[in-house]
């Protein structure tokens, strides 16, 4: 599941952007083989006063936190290329917009997650494209 925190100046996005945003986001990792329902944008205001960066308020900064649990690449190319996938995809709704930019990526371990009471099912198995397919987690 990757779970995204975008930390935004108040007013910096419409419902209609968010939207973008969001679904920008899904099919990102749906490319990969992840159910579509793994994939939560979060979206949190942060008035100018309360969002500060080296100590000074800021208006036009965007924080993203990304947090991957469903999937872990180990290989160092993987996920240097994995990262500057994710630049790619924040460009349109973030620097080509005139906002400032920066973002992390975090990992869970897998065996730290659940969903309605059910472990999920190991990547790219036949049970995660079902998972996909029903896009809901089922029994398996």
């Amino acid at each position: 599941m990757p779970l995204w925190h975008v930390y935004h100046p108040v007013d910096a996005y419409s419902a209609e952007q968010k939207r973008r945003f969001a679904a920008d986001v899904t099919e990102y990792y749906t490319r990969v083989g992840l159910p579509k329902f793994y994939v939560v944008t979060l979206f949190h205001e942060v008035p100018e006063s309360s969002f500060l960066v080296g100590g000074e308020p800021s208006d036009n900064t965007v924080r993203v936190v990304v947090e991957h649990i469903a999937r872990h690449p180990t290989d160092p190319e993987v996920r240097k290329k994995g990262t500057e996938g994710l630049n790619r995809l924040l460009a349109p709704h973030t620097r080509d917009r005139g906002l400032h930019c920066e973002f992390h990526v975090d990992e869970t371990p897998r065996d730290l997650w659940m969903i309605d009471g059910m472990w999920p099912p190991p990547s790219r198995s036949e049970a995660e494209q079902l998972w996909a397919r029903e896009n809901r987690p089922v029994a398996y």
